[in-house]
């Protein structure tokens, strides 16, 4: 596969800078072929004040990914609900990172403020302080009665 379009020193990945022309050669696609991946939904460049498209290297990168596809005989409706999926983890896995951080966030403020306290409460009875136990161990917490 092609390298990604953004390199160190040159635009970031998501500035339009290629005009249509220049996308179609980096690509290995025909120009009609481009609009015709625009009008079903696949890919949206940029436009100029005059109409223009403008492709960033994100969309060099998307375009190189859906001619991979349908080079390996997938239909478009496949390309297109493979590429919705990708998106979709994406997200979510950004969304698992956030959560991760504000949890251990909570983790360290919680810990700060029991060693600010006088007399600290035994760390066995907070669920949120527990230590991560091995992979497939097993852990009964019961609430205190």
């Amino acid at each position: 596969m092609d390298a990604p379009v953004d390199r160190p020193g040159g635009p970031p990945p998501e500035a339009a800078v290629y005009v249509i022309s220049v996308a179609a050669q980096l690509t290995g696609l025909h120009p009609q072929t481009l609009r015709t991946y625009e009008r079903m939904g696949l890919i949206t460049p940029q436009r100029t004040a005059g109409g223009g498209r403008r492709y960033s290297g994100r969309d060099i990168d998307q375009l190189r990914e859906i001619a991979r596809l349908t080079g390996s005989g997938i239909g478009i409706e496949g390309v297109r609900r493979i590429m919705d999926l990708e998106h979709h983890a994406l997200a979510l896995e950004h969304r698992n990172h956030e959560l991760q951080a504000e949890l251990e966030a909570t983790r360290q403020a919680l810990r700060e403020a029991l060693s600010a306290r006088p007399t600290p409460l035994p760390a066995s009875r907070l669920p949120a302080l527990l230590q991560q136990e091995a992979p497939g161990s097993l852990v009964v917490w019961r609430r205190g009665r």
